[in-house]
């Protein structure tokens, strides 16, 4: 079994850092800043953004698939990631920095190319993370150095109105370019360290498999199918909260200047928690702590209820609480992703990696797409209105309730799917056995 250092897991997880930097700001600083300084319609700029993004549905498994057919002296996935970040680079900087003729044309090209380059660098970086070791809990130490990194620069990103000293709705160019320059240093010199340290895996595919017999046995994996069900709806529910912050904070809490310290704080307590999350894993599986996770999450949530205006110390400490679980909800679920691989490999032969983080990915951005599916058009419904001050105490209920009952159906559901996931450290090493005595 080839063994990963510590020196070489944080090399992998470091080009998380300068790739979530950059995300932050596309949905939160962006919108406001095109409809200010470029005098574009915020309505058309959503609908364009997600244009953009459903772009993903076709790039996601073509990449999945090119990389897992990808033969080089170089490997496999590291060739795409040296590919991506230019791509990368140039959609990010032409939209962080956008000359002064540019309009919704403009921001839909480089939103597609920005997505394109960052399906180009982060699916072979997370094919890359489930192939460097066969170890069940050595797994999860990778993946949660990846996602520990990718919320350390989603906390670098939410400081950006802090250390400007400017709020959401009025961060200037200036800020967007200091990040955009932060990105374009930090990202090609990060993937570079990564490549130059970290081996790509040796190929170990045993035989190719036609596209029925794959099919067939993406079809039989139920491990896959569980896991992948109940990744969907806790994405549901965790997008609720996350498409309802602003609105929750402005509306219920009255208190939108806060936003950015407990954004900040927030993501500051996911950071700290990777660890712990990691090493629970080791002793009672990544099912279980991930089960735990969201049902210590569900608790923290049912206080959201009560809080109302001016109620920032109590809704700070929410913050923290349930920041918690968000290490475990990034980090446990890739490292159990990685062992459902190994079910297919047993069953084919072949080695698919890209193809089922793929799969994952769309799965990501299909939660989210519910979530703002679900929560907008029944406020809507119920009479909400996005100016404060115009809403009743009801309608203010049912925001509350979007926003931290609701999400506790769904993550009780996912609870349940997890609990008894068939795949521990010992049914993964059987796994392992028989996909090494195939080869």
């Amino acid at each position: 079994m080839r063994r990963v250092t510590l020196f070489q897991t944080f090399l992998y997880g470091l080009p998380g850092l300068p790739l979530a930097a950059a995300s932050i700001p596309l949905v939160i600083y962006l919108p406001t800043y095109y409809a200010r300084e470029l005098a574009i319609d915020l309505t058309l700029l959503g609908q364009l953004l997600l244009l953009a993004r459903l772009w993903d549905v076709v790039s996601d498994p073509v990449i999945g698939l090119l990389t897992d057919h990808t033969r080089s002296r170089f490997g496999r996935r590291r060739p795409w990631l040296v590919a991506g970040t230019p791509v990368v680079l140039l959609g990010l900087w032409h939209l962080f920095v956008p000359s002064a003729g540019t309009g919704p044309g403009g921001l839909f090209l480089w939103a597609i190319v920005l997505y394109m380059g960052w399906t180009m660098v982060t699916l072979p970086h997370q094919s890359w993370g489930a192939e460097l070791s066969s170890d069940y809990n050595t797994r999860t130490r990778i993946s949660g150095f990846r996602e520990g990194a990718q919320i350390a620069g989603i906390v670098l990103a939410c400081a950006l109105p802090l250390v400007t000293q400017q709020g959401i709705e009025s961060l200037s160019g200036s800020a967007l370019r200091g990040l955009a320059w932060f990105v374009v240093i930090a990202l090609p010199v990060t993937v570079l360290l990564a490549i130059a340290f970290i081996p790509d895996p040796p190929e170990t595919t045993v035989q190719k498999v036609d596209w029925r017999e794959g099919w067939r046995a993406l079809r039989d994996n139920k491990p896959f199918r569980r896991l992948l069900l109940a990744y969907l709806i806790n994405g549901v529910a965790n997008g609720l909260p996350a498409t309802l912050f602003l609105l929750f904070v402005g509306e219920v809490l009255l208190i939108p200047e806060r936003t950015p310290i407990l954004l900040l704080v927030y993501f500051m307590s996911g950071v700290v928690a990777v660890p712990a999350w990691v090493a629970l894993s080791a002793r009672i599986g990544k099912h279980r702590a991930w089960s735990g996770s969201m049902l210590w999450n569900c608790l923290i949530f049912l206080a959201v209820p009560f809080l109302g205006p001016g109620d920032f110390w109590p809704y700070m400490l929410v913050c923290v609480l349930s920041g918690l679980s968000l290490g475990a909800d990034l980090a446990l679920p890739a490292a159990m992703q990685a062992d459902v691989v190994d079910v297919d490999r047993a069953a084919t032969g072949a080695q698919r990696t890209g193809l089922y983080f793929a799969l994952w990915a769309m799965g990501t951005k299909l939660a989210l797409a519910l979530a703002v599916g679900i929560a907008f058009p029944a406020l809507g419904a119920m009479g909400f209105v996005a100016q404060s001050g115009g809403n009743t105490p009801q309608v203010l209920f049912a925001l509350s309730a979007f926003y931290g009952l609701v999400p506790i159906a769904f993550k009780l559901l996912a609870t349940a799917l997890v609990w008894n996931f068939p795949l521990d450290a010992g049914a993964q090493a059987e796994l392992r056995r028989k996909v090494e005595t195939a080869a």
